[in-house]
C-alpha cells in the first residue's frame, strides 16, 4: 500500500508510527513536494491482523533475516494465547459464553475466530463482564470501531 499526494501526484514518504496502547496503530505520511501530512489510524482488530502477517508499517530499516517470521513467533508466541481458562494477571481466569454468543462466534471464519474471541474476552474482562452475550458483542463492536467488519 502506498499513499499518494493528490495535489502533487507524488508518493508520500513515511513519517512516524505510534502505538497508543489501546490496540490501535497510528502512522503519518508526508508529501516530499508540498509537505502535506496524512495520518492512518487502524482499529485493534486491523492492528492485530497486520501484526500477525508480519507487515512492517513504514517499511524496513534493515534487510529481512532468514526465518524472521518464525523466529518472532517462537520468541513471543504463547500456547495459551486463546485459552480462556488460562490464568491472567489482569483479571478473572474464565468467562462464560452464552449459547447465542457461542453460535454467533461459530459463524466467524475459523482462521480469525481465535482472534475475534480474544478481542471480546479482553473487552469483557476490562469491564468486569462475567458473561459474553450477543448484546455484549454488539456493544464491543460499536465501542471498538469494528462495525464494518
Amino acid at each position: 500500500m502506498k499513499f499518494l499526494c493528490v495535489e502533487c501526484d507524488q508518493q508520500m514518504t513515511f513519517g512516524e508510527r505510534q502505538l497508543p496502547g489501546d490496540g490501535t496503530l497510528a502512522a503519518t505520511f508526508k508529501c516530499p513536494k508540498c509537505g502535506r501530512v496524512v495520518a492512518m489510524l487502524t482499529n485493534p482488530m486491523e492492528t492485530q491482523l497486520v501484526a500477525s502477517l508480519g507487515v512492517e508499517i513504514g517499511g524496513r530499516t534493515v534487510p529481512a533475516q532468514p526465518l524472521e517470521t518464525v523466529r518472532k513467533m517462537v520468541a513471543t508466541g504463547r500456547d495459551d494465547a486463546f485459552d480462556e481458562t488460562a490464568v491472567r494477571p489482569d483479571g478473572p481466569t474464565a468467562l462464560v459464553w452464552s449459547t447465542d454468543a457461542q453460535e454467533r462466534l461459530g459463524r466467524v471464519p475459523s482462521f480469525v475466530r481465535g482472534m475475534v474471541k480474544r478481542i471480546y474476552a479482553d473487552y469483557a474482562r476490562e469491564r468486569g463482564i462475567a458473561e459474553i452475550t450477543p448484546a455484549v458483542m454488539d456493544t464491543a463492536r460499536a465501542e471498538l470501531g469494528l462495525e464494518g467488519m
